[in-house]
Order: C-alpha cells, then sequence, then structure tokens
C-alpha cells in the first residue's frame, strides 16, 4: 500500500532521484517542464560535437514504477487546498510537495525548449556557429569555463580561443592553486589565450567586448561561463517571495523542508542549504528529504522515524575535465588538505563518458 501523494516539481538530477527513491512507497507524481531528463553534465560537449547532440537526452518512461511523469509548467501552488496548478489549468493534489526546479545556467549548458528535438537544434547552433568562429571567446574560469574552452580547442584546432576570467586565477573557487595551475598549462599548450583579472562585458559594437581597464576583444562568438540562477521566479510570481532568500534560493531548515512548513521540501540547487551547487549536494540532498518525507507520511505509526538534518557538502570531489581523455579531479583527503589527480583518474571518472551510463541506469535504462 503506497502512503501518500508526493509531488516533485522538477526532473533535473535531485528530483529524478527522490522521486525513484520514493516510488516504492508513495504515489509519486513528476512534473517537468521537459519531456525528457536532461544530463546537463554532457551539455557542453553536446554543445560543440554534434556527435553528441543527442547524448544529454534520456527519458523518463522508465524511472517510475508506480508514479507518473505529467509534462507541464507549475504556476501556482495552493497551500491550502494542497494542490499545484500547471499552466493548462489541471490541478495536481498532494500530501508532500517537493521543490526540485534546480538552476539556469548559461548557454550552451541549457535546455531550450519542451523537446530533445529543439534543445538539440540550439545545440546544432552552437556548434555550426563555433564551427565558422575565426574567434571563440569564453568568459569565465571557473570549471565550466575551463571546461567547454577545452572542448571548443580540440573541435576547432584551427580557430582562436581566448578564455577570460575576472579572477586571479583559474578554478579559484575550489580554493586549489595547483589545479588552476594545471588548468592554465594545459590550455596554454594547446594555444588557448588565458587572461586572468580580466572582468568581461559587452562592447558597444557587436561582436566586442570590453575588460574593466578599456581593453577591446573581438570574438565572432562568446560564451559567459559565470554562474547560475535558481529556477525560482515562478515562486515569486506566485506569491511566495518569503520562501526566497535575496539570491533568490528557497529557503530551507535542517530536514530540507521550506521555512515554516512541515509538507514542502526542496531539494538540489533551488535551496540555500549549500553554497556548493554540484551534482553529489543534489544527489545527497534527495537521499536525506526522501527519508524525511517517509517519516512526515508515516509520522502517526508505530514505524515513525525521526527526520534527519542535512550537512552541508563543503568537500567533494571536483572533476574538470579538458575534452574526453584530460583533465583535473581534486580529491579531498583527511586533513584538510586536497589531493589534485591528473588525466587518468579524469578520465575513468568523468571525461570520456560525462557520467553518461551512471545516469541512464538511474532512469532505467542500459549504460550503453
Amino acid at each position: 500500500m503506497l502512503d501518500g501523494d508526493v509531488l516533485v516539481i522538477g526532473g533535473g538530477y535531485a528530483g529524478v532521484r527522490l522521486a525513484k527513491r520514493l516510488d516504492a512507497t508513495a504515489r509519486v507524481t513528476l512534473v517537468d517542464r521537459k519531456d525528457v531528463f536532461f544530463h546537463r553534465i554532457a551539455s557542453l560537449r553536446a554543445g560543440v560535437r554534434p556527435d553528441w547532440s543527442f547524448t544529454p537526452f534520456i527519458p523518463y518512461d522508465r524511472l517510475l514504477t508506480n508514479g507518473r511523469v505529467v509534462v507541464g509548467k507549475a504556476v501556482r501552488i495552493d497551500t491550502t487546498e494542497r494542490e499545484v496548478v500547471l499552466a493548462t489549468g489541471e490541478r495536481l493534489p498532494y500530501d508532500v510537495l517537493v521543490i526540485a526546479t534546480g538552476a539556469d545556467y548559461p548557454e550552451p549548458a541549457r535546455f531550450t525548449g519542451t523537446t530533445a528535438e529543439e534543445a538539440a537544434k540550439s545545440f546544432a547552433g552552437h556548434q555550426q556557429q563555433i564551427a565558422g568562429a575565426g574567434h571563440v571567446l569564453v568568459v569565465g574560469g571557473g570549471p565550466s569555463g575551463v571546461e567547454l574552452s577545452a572542448e571548443i580547442r580540440l573541435a576547432r584546432p584551427d580557430a582562436r580561443v581566448t578564455l577570460a576570467h575576472s579572477g586571479p586565477e583559474l578554478l579559484h573557487s575550489t580554493g586549489s592553486t595547483r589545479a588552476g595551475r594545471k588548468a592554465r598549462s594545459w590550455l596554454e599548450s594547446h594555444d588557448v589565450e588565458v587572461r586572468l583579472d580580466a572582468f568581461m562585458s559587452p562592447g558597444f559594437d557587436f561582436g566586442t567586448y570590453r575588460d574593466a581597464q578599456g581593453g577591446i576583444i573581438e570574438a565572432d562568438h562568446s560564451f559567459w561561463a559565470t554562474g547560475t540562477t535558481p529556477n525560482t521566479l515562478w515562486l515569486r510570481l506566485a506569491g511566495h517571495g518569503d520562501w526566497l532568500n535575496r539570491a533568490g534560493h528557497v529557503k530551507v531548515d535542517q530536514a530540507l523542508r521550506v521555512q515554516g512548513w512541515l509538507d514542502v521540501f526542496a531539494v538540489g540547487d533551488v535551496n540555500d542549504a549549500t553554497e556548493i551547487k554540484i551534482t553529489p549536494a543534489a544527489l545527497a540532498q534527495a537521499d536525506l528529504a526522501a527519508h524525511n518525507i517517509r517519516a512526515y507520511l508515516n509520522s502517526a505509526g508505530k514505524h515513525r522515524k525521526e527526520p534527519r538534518f542535512y550537512r552541508p557538502i563543503h568537500r567533494t570531489p571536483i572533476i574538470v575535465p579538458f575534452g574526453p581523455a584530460d583533465g583535473v579531479t581534486l580529491l579531498p583527503v583527511p586533513g584538510g588538505e586536497t589531493a589534485v589527480l591528473g588525466s587518468r583518474t579524469t578520465t575513468l571518472a568523468k571525461a570520456k563518458t560525462l557520467m553518461t551510463p551512471f545516469m541512464r541506469r538511474q532512469l532505467g535504462y542500459t549504460a550503453a
């Protein structure tokens, strides 16, 4: 017997993990505006290489055995009636609501439209622009900017590629100077121009970009890998702006419940539980929230469980590929230190497949 209606809004990493965890014990409905799961980790390569255009898309049809997936856009939450209203007017009831709408990333790591075909068409557009560009500018020297610059260089060895970063060293947000040096060494050895302490903004003329000192860069195409924005505007428009902090993240307590609500949870990039917005943190939150949701639904039973508290992840492995056969891996070790590993570990862990087999298995498909 299933224990209650759990409505999950958002079919990203945290949403699918939590829905799958609860499928055997609750009536789960997963709502997402996309008709397929978007494996964002593979999106940077998909935006550069035509043979990867459809790799990031994994159907939802094998995710749930008892539950269901609804393609739609949530526009309102009726907390009195415990219903979520979709843009179509359909009303979905819940005993527990989970907000897992994630964050929006800059191009090309973005799902454009609502179908795989529409998103693949967007990827094809980026591929064509890169293929025809004489000079490509990437702004942002964090993991995504470094990874994208490497992918572009390998796809276009004859083009000029510039990576401009506002910080003093690449990957400085990771806290590892050594990792930043390795990234810079690889890029410069592959003729990528690296500009540090270069805060960029669009110039006055089309195709021009200005740094903080007034210097001008001309480029045929640019990508801005400078951060993410939580997908919570719909909550503000729906009258739940008080659920959000100044940055737009959903405020949650230690049990990952929206502050002040026992039956509403928020997991993944959308919440304020941790500053580190990476997939392992989203999966860990989904697992803990699944336990707490089961505890809530069975709170009156003899097998009642106490909620668990989430401990923000401050140290976790960070893997930055330089294409499919190289990269750098930052691995926390006891004592507060970080080991920096090279191409072999990075290739096996992520660079070659970009974790696609792992995510296919998560959604019920074979690794291939």
